[in-house]
């Protein structure tokens, strides 16, 4: 359902209240797109299985469609919980690198992957929280220009946004490093960012020794990530 409203986005400013919250989460799950803030840049987000709602977002940006949206999660307990494996190399980097500025692409069950990230800012778990523990998120700017520091700028970029959580300016202004961390210990880096590739080669292949206790996972199963 849309929820653009006549009178422009609706406004939060962070701390936000349970009230707050449970307005956001409404928004969410009508169909919304809302700015929020993360650890590295303004992000703008939609509910995981709205496609209605992320194909506003992609409009918005004018983002080319074929490039997939990763997804923020409150924990790595939630990404787990949404059928998201976690094999042990990736279960070792969530735990040494999540919260944080590292968006693990990993491979599910049925074939594709799935790019995901736990933030390391209060507000940006708190949202995914609120609206069922995650949302699916990219950078609130235009396709090719610089990303937005803050959510006067993120709005000035994408003003058809349903709501603006404003929380200051981004802490991080890196964008996150993005990585694939698959089974058998191999790491192939997308991007990089401020998770050094080396860093996280040394803790995949640790995961992948034999006296490594990890909590080894069958194949397919996601290993414990608490």
């Amino acid at each position: 359902m849309e929820t653009k409203r006549s009178g422009g986005p609706r406004r939060f400013a962070w701390p936000m209240s349970g009230e707050d919250l449970a307005e956001f989460a409404r928004i969410m799950r009508g169909g919304g797109m809302a700015i929020v803030p993360t650890d590295t840049v303004y992000g703008v987000a939609a509910a995981p299985g709205n496609q209605a709602a992320l194909a506003r977002i992609v409009a918005a940006k004018g983002r080319d469609p074929s490039k997939p949206c990763q997804l923020l999660a409150a924990s790595a307990e939630a990404a787990s919980a949404a059928g998201i494996p976690f094999p042990p190399p990736a279960a070792a980097a969530a735990r040494a690198f999540w919260p944080g500025a590292l968006t693990l692409v990993l491979d599910l069950p049925g074939g594709g992957t799935e790019g995901v990230r736990v933030p390391d800012h209060p507000c940006a778990r708190a949202l995914c929280e609120a609206a069922g523990g995650l949302l699916r998120c990219t950078s609130a700017n235009r396709s090719g220009e610089p990303p937005a520091s803050t959510a006067r700028d993120a709005l000035a970029a994408l003003p058809s946004a349903d709501a603006v959580v404003d929380a200051g300016p981004a802490p991080g202004g890196v964008a996150s490093t993005v990585a694939a961390v698959r089974a058998d210990g191999s790491v192939r880096v997308f991007r990089e960012g401020p998770v050094p590739a080396d860093a996280l080669r040394r803790v995949a292949a640790r995961a992948t020794a034999p006296e490594a206790g990890v909590g080894v996972a069958s194949a397919g199963c996601a290993a414990p990530i608490s």
